[in-house]
């Protein structure tokens, strides 16, 4: 069972800039399509990111492209989230996802039930 772990949120003001660190338990590189997620009070989780398994593809929720991005760190196991331009809306606690998916060249954040395995979550607060 592949084990999923976020740190780097926090509290920050509009404007500023936050990195977020996926740490998975195994490997990832061409097994695991590697996604985030975030779920701000009384709302629905809604995809932020992916970074597909071969690693040719990455994927952007409107709300964030151009200021968001997603990299991967091959040799750790590490995906990471790089948020620039933070704005209040991006308030939320912030979810590290993995599916399944063997040498895929796409991926998407439209469909939440794809991905199995989740991490606890790391809370981002942006002040205006």
């Amino acid at each position: 069972q592949l084990q999923l772990v976020e740190s780097g949120g926090g509290p920050v003001q509009t404007g500023g800039s936050l990195r977020l660190s996926c740490a998975a338990s195994g490997r990832i590189v061409d097994y695991y399509v590697i996604a985030w997620f975030r779920q701000a009070p009384g709302k629905e989780r809604e995809g932020v990111s992916c970074f597909s398994s071969s690693g040719t593809s990455t994927e952007y929720a409107d709300s964030v492209r151009g200021r968001f991005t997603i990299s991967r760190d091959n040799t750790k196991n590490m995906v990471y989230l790089e948020m620039n331009s933070l704005k209040p809306e991006d308030t939320g606690t912030y979810y590290c996802a993995a599916d399944w998916n063997p040498q895929s060249t796409t991926c998407t954040v439209l469909r939440k039930g794809r991905y199995r395995h989740w991490g606890q979550g790391t809370q981002v607060t942006v002040s205006s």
